[in-house]
């Protein structure tokens, strides 16, 4: 399901919850995701700052594909649904061995709020190596609709993407055991556009969003130093056409979803 999601907190049971990052994940219709997770300054003052790029700062990457199955209300509630949804991984910042890093959980509606979502599931705490339970808050966003950028001619009409993927599956030369993986997806969603390359070891993280004032796209979010399609994600979204392949700093990069 198409979504742009926000993390208002994490919390490890049985500890308080907290937000210790700056966490969005982008789903597309055809179930598409790049989930970056940021770590949020010391100084509150700084919080959300426009200008990330240390690695130091990410916390997380993760893209790949999601799945989700419906299931009965819990304990007979009503108004509040159930789906128990699983995050392929296919690409994962903190191992090369993404498919073995996939990830699942129970999705709880909000029973006051239609915008929250309340994640539970289980996974390994990276502070104490150990599984633990664990909650999760998420705020879905509305989608935006960003004005078309060809020329000031033509700034008050608007795009009709709402959506874009593109994908980059380089060669792979000895597999996850030698930690070979050159991989990378894309995704523009409404206001928002979210990149995620692994070129073997090398990770390379962007976010971008239209600021309506500015009439622009801002970059928050810029780690590593492989050239991204982020561009044609944005300004060049109306232009792109499925299958179509654009060629990125040598890598072959290909339209997987539009609409």
């Amino acid at each position: 399901m198409v979504d742009i999601s926000v993390r208002e907190y994490i919390r490890w049971l049985p500890n308080e919850p907290s937000e210790p990052t700056w966490t969005i994940v982008l789903t597309t219709p055809e179930c598409r995701f790049v989930d970056v997770r940021v770590l949020k300054p010391p100084s509150s003052e700084e919080e959300h700052d426009n200008n990330i790029t240390h690695l130091s700062r990410l916390d997380w990457a993760i893209a790949g594909t999601s799945s989700s199955t419906v299931l009965l209300p819990p304990n007979g509630q009503p108004g509040q649904w159930l789906k128990h949804s699983r995050w392929h991984h296919w690409i994962d910042s903190r191992t090369p061995n993404a498919a073995e890093a996939d990830d699942e959980g129970d999705m709880f509606a909000h029973p006051s709020d239609a915008a929250l979502t309340l994640e539970r599931g289980r996974m390994v705490n990276p502070d104490t190596g150990n599984e633990t339970d664990y909650e999760e808050m998420w705020r879905s966003e509305p989608l935006e609709t960003v004005p078309l950028l060809r020329s000031p001619a033509v700034s008050k009409d608007t795009a009709k993407v709402t959506c874009l993927a593109l994908q980059w599956h380089g060669a792979e030369n000895g597999g996850a055991q030698q930690g070979e993986v050159k991989r990378g997806l894309v995704v523009r969603l409404g206001q928002y556009c979210q990149a995620f390359a692994r070129d073997n070891g090398e990770i390379t993280v962007q976010r971008l969003k239209w600021d309506s004032d500015k009439r622009q796209w801002i970059t928050q979010v810029r780690i590593g130093e492989m050239e991204l399609p982020t561009e044609v994600a944005t300004h060049f979204a109306h232009d792109a056409q499925l299958d179509d392949e654009v060629r990125i700093g040598g890598a072959i990069w290909k339209v997987v979803e539009k609409s």
